[in-house]
């Protein structure tokens, strides 16, 4: 009796459209028939259900709109191909089947299952390392910290500016332990007429001031701004400001506690000397970069691929005689943002960077143009120290040699 290969069995795929409370399932033949239709609770027996079942009908791919969560993992524990296909992309899809506009979990489910046209096209998901997963929380975590700190400075400032507006430029930065501290001792126009310029100096040498600005500087701005409230209500206006003060300490806190252990986690990554070469990247900086980017090889298979996902490759579109090159607008946010930091400011530590950032901004290019052409130069040559590992050298940066050698003469 002949044995049929594993490669010759009919390619059984299934779709899941996963949602908060439960997720619809289609599984379709080799011909694109429905073998079996089902729905099942995001518990830990509908997720057992959910492999049982995939397991019986002998599915070896499934579609997926998302490529993280409990789902994800229990799905990959059985070593099933899990291809993710983008809302976007299902979304166009639809219109293949004549439901161009309307949602349905259960014809989603199908959309997704039936990718045996389009298989060629999809990348199976591969995930980094459990280091670099790890990371990459604590990257998102602190990014998230970041973004509510300015929220609540914001907050503060416009609550200054009704009731104390001179604390608002007092200092470089609202949201600074000095200024935080100072807010904190002299909530109220009140309490702030006590300061005299060595009365200010005092203080500021209690606190362990280290700016370059001179007490006397300090107090003229006070008194220069327009006069806070001094009414009744002045000290419930003071319980306010103190509250969103404390708001502001404990992000400050949880913020540095995470910056510590990205460091530790970014110090033991075994990619980290590729991220840590690259020009004013820094620790945090470097970090997020390998967060996002990430470990597995498999998943950027060339240094297209990472520009386009990273959102710094234009789309053209062309039709006839008509070619527009346009915003890449489906692309994933995170990745965009870190490589978009890294490029905007390693121009100032890089010759090569800041010709070609300038060469984009005398074309007419505003600043986020010119830093995503920058980030689509950078996406090359971080492609190339990540698939060879080896760290960005700039003695063998050719481009950056030529800048360097051209201006040698000048400098001369």
């Amino acid at each position: 009796m002949s044995v049929t290969p594993e490669t010759s069995r009919p390619r059984v795929c299934a779709g899941l459209d996963w949602a908060k409370d439960d997720h619809v399932v289609c599984i379709l033949d080799a011909d694109g028939e429905v073998i079996d239709r089902f729905t099942v609770t995001h518990t830990a027996e509908g997720l057992r259900r959910l492999i049982r079942r995939l397991l019986a009908a002998e599915v070896t791919e499934i579609g997926i709109e998302r490529g993280d969560g409990p789902v994800v993992e229990a799905l990959l524990a059985t070593e099933l191909t899990v291809l993710v296909i983008s809302p976007n992309q299902v979304k166009n899809l639809r219109s293949r089947y004549g439901s161009a506009g309307n949602k349905d979990d259960r014809f989603d489910a199908y959309v997704l299952a039936d990718v045996r046209t389009d298989r060629r096209r999809l990348t199976p998901l591969t995930r980094s390392s459990p280091a670099t997963r790890a990371l990459r929380t604590s990257v998102r975590a602190r990014r998230d910290l970041v973004e509510h700190r300015v929220a609540a400075a914001n907050q503060l400032r416009a609550h200054l500016q009704i009731v104390f507006p001179g604390l608002v430029d007092l200092f470089a930065e609202l949201d600074s332990a000095v200024s935080l501290s100072f807010i904190e001792r002299f909530t109220t126009q009140a309490k702030a007429d006590w300061l005299s310029p060595a009365r200010l100096g005092e203080w500021l040498k209690k606190v362990g001031y280290s700016g370059r600005t001179q007490p006397t500087v300090l107090h003229q701005r006070l008194l220069a701004a327009p006069r806070g409230a001094t009414s009744t209500d002045a000290e419930t206006n003071g319980t306010v400001t103190l509250a969103y003060v404390a708001v502001l300490r404990g992000l400050n806190t949880q913020i540095e506690i995470l910056a510590h252990t990205i460091s530790d986690q970014f110090d033991i990554h075994p990619d980290a000397h590729l991220f840590a070469s690259l020009p004013r990247s820094g620790t945090l900086r470097a970090a997020r970069l390998l967060a996002e980017i990430g470990d597995a090889r498999g998943r950027f298979p060339t240094a297209e691929s990472l520009a386009c996902l990273a959102g710094v490759a234009p789309s053209t579109r062309q039709s006839g005689k008509v070619k527009a090159v346009t915003f890449r607008w489906s692309a994933d946010r995170e990745l965009r943002d870190a490589l978009c930091d890294f490029a905007g400011d390693c121009r100032r530590a890089n010759p090569w960077a800041d010709d070609l950032y300038n060469r984009a901004r005398a074309r007419n290019h505003d600043h986020p143009h010119a830093v995503r052409i920058l980030g689509r130069a950078w996406a090359n040559i971080i492609w190339r120290c990540w698939q060879d590992g080896v760290a960005y050298d700039p003695d063998r940066h050719n481009a950056l040699q030529r800048i360097l050698s051209e201006r040698a003469p000048q400098a001369a």
